[in-house]
């Protein structure tokens, strides 16, 4: 059997069973990545090419803006901007049906937008919401549903530590994904307000809530101010050109330990367990980039990208039949992989073939993270449904049947998300980061 040949089967056979098998996903890429290589160079040059792509996938001065939005994210989560989100959501969404299950979609939106992290606002969100929507008569496993589908608007809209990721696998602008991801994300919250609108006609006794007078609404506004004011910065300044994303992550580290510690809302206290809880969660998508550095070579010698672009563009010529392929082959692997180990893998192997039929590696880069997001609210894997149920105290199974009407909606939007390419594509070239 040919070298490449047996190694390719080696490379897609372990990483398969590994999967199945539970192994972490780190070890199911790497260890059969470095096997591979071993049939291709012999111990030697595996044990060296190995070591070096190790090293060099994860040298990366654009990766250093992960632990620092990760960090940004803690302090947010832990000093008490959730909560003043919160307030401004509930103002905003408050006049509307079912306003606490609106006010969940809303508040998840704008948390997301400051910390870029879905899991974080499930919980932050959830936290705080979850007993309020339960003492006013609001089925719990619908609520925190809601709380589940709504929190991955956070992977969309920026900052986004899923798009620096996918801006590493494909060499393109992070500022630029971030742009892209503007209308998609809020294409998302849109879709899950329509939906708990529609719940809530079914559910009139969910009416909405008291309507704050407008000292209250102003004043909720204005202590709502300085949360909102980081987004300003951080997306404002990396679109003014005076700083990197990397640089912007830090900023936003600063800028929240600040705010915390000026507001007092942030314990001193608790700064070296949310420093360590940042690092335990950077080592391990640094994990994954290092060894999916090793996975991508092995895809590159073994020409593997190009087989699978060969053999779909063989299949059919129809660009809507290849597009509607990819879409469904990320949608199932989503369901059993999370979203960071999913784009190292599948990008390399999927954006040969798009840009073969002309589609932008960043309209691609939304089309993929949206269908990340779709992964992170469906069984078995989907982190969003686990961190929502419990922090609402309820059983996942029942969750699951509520979160279902969520999940095909906002399939059809992934669709929309792909054929639309002007929702993902506008911000970009209208603030000059991409050529029209």
């Amino acid at each position: 059997m040919e070298p490449v040949i047996l190694a390719t089967i080696i490379l897609l056979g372990g990483m398969v069973l590994g999967i199945a098998l539970s192994v972490p996903v780190a070890i199911s890429m790497g260890l059969p990545s470095a096997l591979a290589i071993v049939v291709l160079l012999g111990w030697d040059g595996a044990a060296l090419t190995s070591a070096q792509r190790l090293f060099t996938g994860s040298n990366s001065f654009a990766l250093l803006a992960i632990p620092f939005f990760i960090l940004a994210g803690g302090l947010m989560n832990n000093g008490g901007i959730a909560t003043r989100l919160i307030d401004l959501a509930l103002v905003v969404a408050g006049r509307l049906p079912a306003s606490l299950a609106q006010t969940t979609v809303v508040a998840n939106a704008m948390f997301g937008a400051v910390s870029g992290a879905s899991v974080a606002s499930a919980a932050a969100v959830g936290s705080v919401l979850s007993p309020t929507m339960r003492k006013a008569g609001y089925d719990p496993h619908f609520s925190s549903a809601v709380n589940a589908v709504a929190s991955p608007a956070g992977m969309l809209i920026p900052p986004s530590n899923t798009f620096i990721v996918y801006s590493l696998v494909s060499s393109t602008s992070i500022a630029a994904l971030f742009m892209a991801g503007v209308g998609p994300g809020l294409l998302w919250a849109l879709v899950c307000v329509v939906m708990v609108a529609i719940y809530a006609r079914k559910h009139p006794e969910l009416k909405a809530a008291t309507r704050p007078t407008a000292k209250q609404a102003g004043i909720v506004f204005l202590r709502a101010i300085p949360s909102l004011l980081m987004i300003v910065i951080v997306i404002g300044g990396i679109l003014a050109g005076y700083f990197t994303a990397t640089e912007s992550a830090v900023i936003a580290v600063l800028y929240s330990l600040v705010l915390g510690l000026l507001q007092r809302t942030l314990p001193v206290r608790e700064l070296p367990s949310i420093v360590l809880e940042a690092a335990k969660t950077t080592a391990i998508v640094m994990l994954l980039i290092g060894v999916s550095s090793i996975l991508a070579w092995v895809l590159s010698f073994a020409r593997l990208p190009e087989l699978v672009a060969d053999s779909l563009l063989g299949l059919t010529d129809n660009k809507f039949l290849i597009v509607v392929i990819i879409m469904i082959i990320l949608l199932l692997a989503g369901t059993v992989m999370d979203p960071t180990p999913a784009i190292l893998i599948f990008t390399p192997i999927f954006l040969p073939v798009v840009t073969e039929l002309g589609i932008s590696p960043i309209h691609f880069g939304a089309m993929m993270v949206f269908n990340m997001c779709l992964g992170n609210i469906s069984p078995p894997v989907g982190n969003n449904l686990f961190v929502a149920a419990r922090v609402a105290k309820v059983r996942i199974e029942p969750m699951i049947n509520k979160v279902m009407p969520f999940f095909w909606a906002l399939t059809a939007a992934l669709f929309i998300v792909a054929f639309v390419p002007q929702l993902s594509m506008w911000l970009p070239t209208v603030t000059g980061l991409v050529n029209p």
